[in-house]
């Protein structure tokens, strides 16, 4: 596990190794420290806008002693697994773009507005909470089910926002999204109590109905 104040020393020696300006959004356990949503994390979730800055980041990653891992052991074949490195026992799961089963939208990096500043190569921006509930449906662990839950107690939601990502992400070519976020809601209001308005649920899986009428046509 690590720490807020370690998760924050080790992205500044981080930056200091970098070469170029990075700018990267943190999501899952990360945002949610960042967001005062979480003590710790086992992992550390950062999603680059492209490859190149990706590569720099692990570059710098390396030379503090961090060292590539199969994401395959953590995530199994999944698209858009993450690029992993680990040291001791903290990870870093590193994306580009996509996280599992869902684009990092435009949207999604307009929301998220905190940012923090690590000297002058690297900024990190934090995820909006909503957009946190949305991408921890795209995993089936117990641990992002309490997750989402601890989100919705502590964080004011705007239910509307997340479905309209979800109608968003279909747009985007992911069309499993609005039925996977139907689903982890229901779980979410039956298995864990979370109160989650029935009507939002109902309308997910009117909008998946209406998917699939429109493939039948």
């Amino acid at each position: 596990m690590i720490s807020i104040e370690e998760q924050q020393t080790l992205l500044l020696n981080v930056s200091r190794r970098l070469k170029n300006k990075v700018i990267v959004y943190a999501v899952g356990g990360t945002a949610m420290m960042f967001s005062g949503l979480k003590e710790s994390t086992l992992d550390i979730d950062l999603v680059f806008e492209n490859e190149k800055d990706r590569e720099e980041f692990k570059k710098a990653a390396i030379e503090l002693g961090y060292r590539e891992m199969d994401a395959v052991k953590v995530y199994g074949i999944r698209n858009n697994a993450p690029e992993m490195l680990k040291l001791n026992d903290e990870r870093f799961d590193l994306f580009v773009n996509e996280v599992i089963d869902f684009v990092f939208s435009e949207n999604m990096k307009k929301r998220a507005v905190n940012m923090h500043q690590f000297e002058d190569k690297l900024l990190l921006k934090i995820a909006d909470p909503h957009d946190l509930i949305l991408m921890k449906c795209a995993t089936d662990r117990q641990k992002d089910a309490d997750d989402a839950r601890r989100i919705t107690e502590k964080t004011k939601i705007d239910w509307d926002v997340i479905v309209e990502e979800a109608e968003n992400q279909v747009k985007l070519g992911k069309e499993k999204a609005v039925f996977d976020l139907g689903c982890f809601l229901e779980k979410l209001r039956n298995e864990l109590k979370v109160n989650v308005p029935q009507e939002v649920i109902d309308r997910l899986f009117r909008i998946v109905k209406k998917q699939a009428e429109e493939k039948i046509r």
